[in-house]
């Protein structure tokens, strides 16, 4: 669901996630979201789960978005094969992420509501977040 219809290459360099990003680390749609506080690599399956579990934190109440999105194939080998031969074939997808970063948001809840989601949601991530409000 979270990953490309169709790319430019089959497979790509899974590249450095390091450093501070300027754009993308302001609330721009909810009132409510949720940051990384490192940089890392964040799979679709880890995007669907966390989104998964802030909506069913908020019962349908309220809005969320969804601001990464897993772009880049992520490629490995059979097991049992030896090393050589080539780049292994595309087995998923991740999203590079920066410090920074909004990952997820949220409108129309309660701050202890979207504060729990949150917390939900941490607990499916593979990197540190934190909950941020608007001001």
């Amino acid at each position: 669901m979270l990953y490309p219809k169709r790319t430019k290459f089959r497979k790509y360099f899974k590249g450095r996630t390091q450093g501070l990003k300027t754009d993308g680390t302001q609330l721009s749609f909810g009132k409510y979201g949720i940051k990384a506080s490192e940089a890392g690599r964040v799979s679709y399956q880890t995007i669907e789960a966390a989104r998964r579990a802030i909506s069913r934190k908020l019962k349908r109440s309220g809005q969320i978005w969804v601001r990464v999105f897993a772009d880049i194939p992520i490629t490995s080998k059979p097991t049992e094969v030896r090393m050589g031969k080539g780049k292994g074939n595309p087995s998923g997808w991740i999203a590079r992420v920066s410090e920074g970063q909004i990952l997820f948001e949220m409108d129309g809840v309660s701050y202890s509501n979207a504060n729990q989601a949150a917390v939900l949601a941490a607990q499916k991530m593979n990197l540190s977040i934190q909950f941020i409000e608007w001001s």
